[in-house]
């Protein structure tokens, strides 16, 4: 039997997760951050990995398995967030 409360918030999981990915695809084109305070990223990325652990306690594994495509998403975001601030540091600090 389907619990529908793990299938809807699984839905609103995958949701978050294509439109956090559609984003890491955004980034990767414009190979720059503005205008996003990364570090409210990151606070999503940890809770979506927390969330991997929990929803299975909550005996949802459709939200497990959602949530990890949200957290990797946010988490690949990040890294790549990182790596564009540095090098824009690194070019503005050339003369």
């Amino acid at each position: 039997m389907i619990d529908f409360k793990d299938l809807i918030n699984a839905l609103f999981e995958l949701g978050g997760s294509i439109m956090a990915w559609l984003n890491v695809v955004k980034l990767r084109k414009d190979k720059a951050v503005s205008g996003v305070f990364w570090p409210t990223t990151l606070f999503f990325a940890t809770w979506g990995f927390w969330n991997v652990i929990y929803y299975p306690a909550l005996n949802q594994p459709l939200s497990a398995v959602a949530g990890a495509f949200l957290a990797l998403a946010n988490a690949v975001w990040v890294v790549l967030a990182l790596k564009y601030m540095k090098k824009e540091k690194i070019i503005s600090e050339q003369p």
